[in-house]
């Protein structure tokens, strides 16, 4: 059974696409609704695309299509200022985390987003736990996936590179980028210290791959956007400072630059295909609108 945050099936209301535009624009510009409430809609999967579910704010309408809107209120069963419900099935759930909680239970802190899950399991009389397949750090916000049985943990950590294929960041990042994109790899190892450090060379690490794309710029920041083309511990973080342009407020890799007192690194988007039916999935979150702010 799948959880739709924001609709119940039934409660839609339909529109005919009359024009080519992105999804988010042509909403915006035809529905007699909030930008809030749209923005919140479609985050919340309550917008379908000729019957598919679409969360992709700039998917590309085509003149004939067939939107449906839902028109339902939001589903109050969970609430969490820590982490939102962006989509769930019988095998898996997919959240936005906030920065400021781990993915998993540390050593020094009860609070985590797998607790979290698990109180809202129980809560909900499902008879599953949240089983960690990836991880952010606690200060990273964004996207994360959930499996809720082993089998699935096990096919999403055995088989993570073949059935994500496309999983980006967006970050403030110090000072102006001189390079609207490009490509950085080398090699990471993590020393004694836990610190992660890079090598152009082999020096037993892992090979790191990570392309960027300057989204925004001031002489003062920059707005960046992170592919990975590898998922290495702590990859933005190094790789960013490597460029000479670190994440603000990276106390462990920065350079004291923290206009916004927070880690500002967010997992903005996540592709995967379904680990037990292969349907490809698609979740995007808006930039933060802190970030946005420092570039107006």
């Amino acid at each position: 059974m799948k959880h739709y945050y924001n609709n119940t099936p039934q409660d839609y209301s339909y529109i005919q696409v009359e024009y080519e535009a992105p999804l988010l624009e042509y909403l915006l510009k035809n529905v007699k609704m909030s930008r809030n409430k749209i923005k919140d809609t479609l985050q919340g999967r309550g917008i379908k695309v000729g019957g598919k579910t679409v969360t992709q704010f700039d998917y590309p309408l085509k003149r004939g299509m067939k939107l449906a809107i839902s028109k339902s209120k939001r589903n109050d069963t969970f609430k969490s200022k820590w982490v939102k419900i962006v989509y769930e099935d019988r095998y898996l759930i997919v959240v936005e985390k906030m920065p400021g909680i781990l993915s998993m239970a540390g050593a020094h802190t009860t609070l985590n987003v797998k607790t979290v899950l698990d109180e809202y399991f129980c809560k909900t009389r499902q008879k599953c736990r949240a089983h960690t397949v990836h991880r952010l750090d606690r200060d990273t916000s964004g996207l994360m996936v959930y499996a809720k049985d082993m089998e699935t943990e096990q096919i999403l950590e055995h088989n993570w590179h073949d059935i994500v294929f496309d999983r980006r960041y967006v970050a403030v990042v110090s000072g102006e980028m001189e390079e609207d994109q490009g490509t950085v790899a080398n090699w990471l190892k993590d020393n004694k210290a836990y610190v992660t450090y890079s090598s152009p060379v082999d020096n037993g690490g892992k090979y790191a791959v990570t392309h960027y794309k300057t989204l925004a710029r001031t002489t003062e920041h920059s707005l960046v956007e992170y592919k990975l083309e590898t998922g290495r511990k702590n990859q933005i973080r190094v790789h960013t400072a490597d460029l000479g342009h670190p994440v603000c407020g990276d106390v462990k890799y920065g350079n004291g630059d923290d206009p916004l007192h927070r880690l500002c690194l967010h997992a903005y988007m996540l592709c995967f295909y379904h680990p037990v039916t292969r349907e490809p999935m698609e979740f995007s979150t808006p930039i933060p609108s802190t970030f946005r702010r420092l570039f107006k």
